[in-house]
């Protein structure tokens, strides 16, 4: 499963980041590392962006960057 598969109000656990490395680079800079614990807090309205919360902070990911991210519940 992928983060933007996740609902709203969910909290999930990251087990592998498959994207090049320069996204990779970036989300893990944001703090997306593997065993970090990510809660959906939002949608835009179209989908697109995701606001989520890592590490008691909330970011605001694209979509698209959201299908890299592999968690599990």
């Amino acid at each position: 499963m992928t983060l933007a598969d996740v609902a709203i109000g969910t909290t999930v656990s990251v087990t592998d980041i498959v994207a090049d490395e320069v996204l990779k680079q970036r989300l893990l800079d944001m703090g997306i590392t593997d065993g970090a614990k990510i809660t959906v807090r939002r949608f835009a309205p179209l989908g697109d962006p995701v606001e989520i919360v890592v590490r008691g902070c909330a970011l605001v990911i694209r979509k698209e960057d959201a299908t890299h991210i592999k968690v599990k519940q």
